[in-house]
């Protein structure tokens, strides 16, 4: 399969001059605002990196729950392949793309888990089914047969005490906390705008990178 003729010209938006704010976050802040108000159907979807014992990476898209100046925050299954591949590598990376504003977000840093009350606090915020689908699920590991998920499913839906299921240990929060944030814009020509963060202590220095 030829793919070379596919290619799209950037055009919407800029980054002009060298007068970049201060803090990363706060600026990841207007970009998400910019492409919630954009119609982008997955606006906080990002996409998850890790790396294994044997140094190998691995990817998949997981959605932003909450974001702060310490951290960005999603929640998975701690026995999964990234939750197992966090354990033993804290390092991690969360890239964003938002095709209608046609900008990219790139964030690298330190995750650890989230305390036991925020975990909790989202996970009771969830559907029902939510809830009873993160209890059951051996996230990552090979099943007998999707009936077997099903089956349990209807269980736990329908048991007198559904509503009272708790957090299940092994299910939680992390948070990423950056020391590397790149902001880029597509422009025309693929001559695009990168603009680069980088902590030093408590400072974060910024700096314009070629495309």
């Amino acid at each position: 399969m030829d793919l070379r003729d596919i290619r799209k010209d950037y055009q919407h938006n800029v980054i002009n001059g060298d007068d970049f704010p201060v803090a990363p976050v706060s600026w990841f802040r207007e970009w998400l605002s910019d492409a919630m108000e954009s119609g982008e159907p997955e606006p906080t979807a990002m996409v998850l990196s890790t790396v294994s014992a044997e140094w190998r990476p691995s990817s998949r898209v997981v959605l932003l729950k909450s974001f702060d100046d310490h951290g960005f925050v999603f929640f998975t299954n701690y026995l999964s392949r990234k939750g197992i591949q966090l354990q033993g590598n804290h390092y991690a990376a969360l890239t964003f793309f938002w095709p209608l504003t046609e900008r990219q977000v790139r964030i690298e840093g330190i995750v650890s888990k989230t305390d036991p009350e925020e975990s909790d606090s989202y996970f009771y915020s969830r559907p029902l089914e939510s809830r009873i689908n993160a209890i059951i699920s051996p996230q990552s590991l090979p099943i007998a047969s999707r009936d077997q998920l099903e089956r349990e499913h209807e269980k736990l839906l329908f048991a007198d005490n559904s509503e009272q299921l708790l957090r299940p240990a092994h299910w939680g929060g992390y948070r990423l906390k950056p020391d590397r944030m790149e902001f880029w814009q597509g422009r025309p020509g693929r001559l695009h705008d990168r603009i680069q963060y980088l902590l030093d202590g408590n400072i974060w220095n910024v700096s314009r990178l070629a495309p």
